[in-house]
């Protein structure tokens, strides 16, 4: 499977041989039918690619199928196929909603170009479509974007420790996304209970034994009657220890422990409570370093990084970049009930470039802005260029410079390798050859090889 996926409508059979071969050539898995009933099976909702169709068909007509796949699904990519004189019947096509038309005869390039263009369109629609939907199932949890190598490798390690009930350890830079690693373990465990996070760095020393261990009726001055603990509350669920390394280190001993017989002892009380959840702690500093001068036990450390992972810094991973502001900007716009913003090449292309201090959290507050009309008023790092393409707005001004700036991060990531950069988009080396010269004009002065 390509992920390059269409279906072709066209009833004479040497231009529909000719056009497949050519959307093959392209990366395009093609499904061709000889009539618009034959395509009926085909047309589903959840198809993840587009419909190629010529104007004139015998039975059913290129504008039935448009109707029918604007029925089943507004957002699939109909692109309409049109003989000599039928110009108008395709202008007319395109007010009721296909994504383009190509008049016959028409070059291999602008054929595979538009589809080309549609595929990612679609790309994106289910994309979106796959986020929120795993946001309304999952409301509370985070998703893991970004389909860099570093992101497939955390995605991988979810996969293979989500499930196995062993303790982590989370290192990460502030704004790399900790917890939102941490709800994904928790979520591929399969627990039913609760996750419950705790910021070690937030909580007063003098409460802290308190509201992690719990205590028992007259422990203390003020204590009236029995708590709860965090850890106790997690029961068959996950603890998630945020800024561990502010932990007391006499609370550490006591936590050193719990992790160790997996059951503890309230404040105040006698009684051994057995202990059912997972603990996933996490630190923005070197833990074995603090361990080496006296602020963190060497011990502990050594308990919670028998497995452990190291999450990218955004500027690692920077070709995430489009699709986390992308996501970013969907659901700020969402939350503020306001348009999405619209943007150049060579504005993504300056986001991409920028030094994100603060990570993933830090764009996250930079699409706030966006959304909101004052960006340019947060930061003069991101102040929004006048240039000619600073108003793009429409959806394929907005998909074009999505397109340069994953072109823009694969020819980096390759050292300007075309052959290689083209591999890892997963199209022909012709057509990013074609790409880059479209995009000329917004990608980086890059020397091909």
């Amino acid at each position: 499977m390509t992920g390059l996926l269409a279906i072709l409508i066209e009833d004479e059979q040497a231009v529909r041989l000719a056009t497949t071969q050519t959307l093959e050539l392209g990366g395009f898995e093609v499904t061709a039918c000889a009539s618009a009933e034959l395509a009926d099976q085909y047309l589903k909702a959840d198809f993840a690619g587009i419909i190629v169709t010529d104007v004139r068909l015998p039975g059913k007509s290129g504008l039935d199928v448009l109707e029918k796949v604007r029925a089943i699904d507004h957002e699939l990519p109909v692109i309409i196929i049109t003989g000599h004189g039928d110009v108008s019947m395709a202008v007319d096509a395109m007010r009721h909603g296909a994504y383009d038309f190509l008049e016959k005869p028409f070059a291999a390039e602008r054929l595979l170009d538009a589809c080309l263009r549609a595929q990612e369109k679609r790309r994106l629609v289910m994309e979106n479509r796959k986020l929120k939907s795993s946001w309304l199932s999952h409301a509370s949890t985070p998703d893991l974007i970004g389909k860099s190598a570093q992101m497939e490798r955390v995605r991988k390690f979810i996969h293979s420790i989500g499930p196995a009930q062993v303790d982590v350890l989370i290192n990460g830079a502030t704004g790399s996304g900790k917890e939102v690693v941490a709800r994904q373990l928790h979520l591929a465990s399969g627990r039913k209970g609760e996750f419950v996070a705790i910021n070690c760095g937030a909580l007063p020393e003098a409460v802290f034994e308190s509201e992690i261990f719990g205590h028992e009726a007259g422990a203390f001055t003020s204590a009236q009657k029995r708590r709860i603990g965090k850890l106790e509350y997690a029961h068959g669920g996950t603890v998630f220890l945020d800024e561990i390394e502010s932990m007391p280190l006499n609370l550490q001993i006591k936590l050193l422990r719990v992790l160790q017989e997996r059951s503890l002892e309230r404040l105040g009380g006698n009684q051994s409570v057995a202990l059912d959840c997972r603990v996933i702690a996490a630190s923005k500093t070197d833990l074995l370093k603090l361990s080496a001068q006296g602020q963190f036990r060497e011990d502990l450390y050594f308990r919670l990084s028998v497995i452990s992972i190291n999450l990218p810094r955004l500027n690692e991973r920077r070709e995430d970049i489009p699709s986390l502001l992308s996501y970013f900007v969907q659901r700020a716009a969402q939350r503020y009930q306001k348009p999405v913003p619209g943007w150049s090449p060579a504005q993504m292309q300056h986001w991409m470039q920028a030094d994100w201090q603060g990570n993933v959290r830090e764009l996250r507050n930079f699409a706030d802005q966006l959304v909101l009309g004052v960006a340019e008023f947060a930061d003069q790092r991101f102040h929004l260029d006048s240039g000619p393409d600073s108003t793009a707005t429409s959806l394929p001004e907005r998909i074009d410079a999505y397109e340069a700036s994953l072109i823009q991060a694969a020819l980096e990531s390759s050292g300007n390798n075309v052959a290689s950069a083209a591999e890892a988009l997963g199209i022909p080396k012709k057509t990013l050859y074609d790409k880059m010269k479209k995009y000329q004009k917004t990608l980086s002065n890059l020397t091909p090889t």
